[in-house]
């Protein structure tokens, strides 16, 4: 016997990543809610938060750290959710991760390396000033 996931939790984390990438903070904030872990994570590694942050929603962002999602959590290329976002240029989004608690230092690259990589000159000073 093998210990095969099952298609209904496959399909409703496929839900769920979806709604991160969509910016769905209701449907995220109920599922994590009702005991989804907050640091839900796909194929590649990338949590809910990592997805929110990379496509810009903010607010997403907000209420998954606020249910314990990890800010500083890097998936499997060593990429975390403020290096996307800073490669994104997502302000409101790098406002939410660092008031979440997230290191402009972890990753590969980091979101340091990253502000710098593409001349966001204020961000790689604020991250300096941290």
């Amino acid at each position: 016997m093998t210990d095969a996931p099952d298609a209904e939790v496959i399909a409703l984390a496929g839900k769920l990543f979806d709604a991160a990438r969509a910016g769905d903070t209701a449907t995220l904030a109920t599922a994590l809610d009702a005991g989804v872990s907050a640091d839900l994570t796909n194929g590649s590694g990338d949590t809910l938060v990592m997805l929110a942050a990379y496509h810009g929603h903010a607010a997403t962002v907000e209420a998954l750290l606020q249910r314990g999602a990890d800010p500083n959590r890097a998936n499997d290329k060593g990429q975390t959710p403020l290096a996307g976002a800073v490669f994104k240029g997502g302000a409101d989004v790098v406002d939410a991760l660092l008031a979440g608690g997230a290191d402009p230092r972890a990753g590969v690259p980091s979101a340091v390396d990253a502000a710098a990589m593409f001349g966001k000159a204020e961000l790689l000073a604020r991250f300096e000033a941290q």
